[in-house]
């Protein structure tokens, strides 16, 4: 690639996280290699089995589990910002021509990491590698760096009538 962007997807609706794996596939598919970071995340999800099917992506986790309905310990600090230092080696590596931030922007949001570190790895960034960094909640500077930013907004969500989340749709 000759020229790498910085994208966003952000806002209160669902999709950022599907968009970032579906220009992952897209990518991939292309012959491109794929680094993805899952910020705050531990859980099982169905994507963490997207190396099985397709070899020229790496899929990363640095949390425990979502903490969102509890405050976040000492490990989860840890996690993202043992993390953030992974996406920083991995965007230098000169192996990944697209690395991915995912929910980077919550971890902004509660602290984990400060905005200031990511804007200078944004800084720093390659100029041939794209970044995607995807999570509700993005900062402003953030939003003012970025080459593309994309706002998901809810109209409406079956979540809201009691649908849980299903195996390969949300989960």
């Amino acid at each position: 690639m000759k020229k790498g962007y910085v994208q966003v997807y952000t806002g209160n609706g669902k999709g950022k996280t599907t968009a970032a794996l579906g220009l992952s596939v897209r990518a991939a598919c292309s012959g491109l290699n794929v680094y993805i970071g899952q910020f705050i995340k531990g859980m099982e999800y169905s994507e963490l089995r997207i190396g099985e099917f397709f070899p020229n992506i790496k899929l990363e986790q640095y949390g425990r589990s979502c903490f969102i309905r509890r405050d976040p310990n000492e490990e989860d600090f840890e996690k993202a910002k043992d993390g953030l230092k992974k996406l920083d080696d991995a965007l230098h590596s000169g192996g990944y021509d697209v690395v991915i931030a995912d929910e980077l922007n919550i971890a902004i949001s509660y602290k984990l990491i400060d905005v200031e570190d990511v804007l200078d790895i944004i800084k720093r960034k390659p100029d041939n590698v794209e970044l995607i960094i995807t999570g509700r909640y993005a900062d402003e500077r953030l939003l003012e760096v970025a080459d593309l930013v994309t706002e998901m907004k809810e109209v409406k969500h079956y979540y809201k009538a009691g649908v849980k989340a299903r195996r390969g749709i949300e989960n």
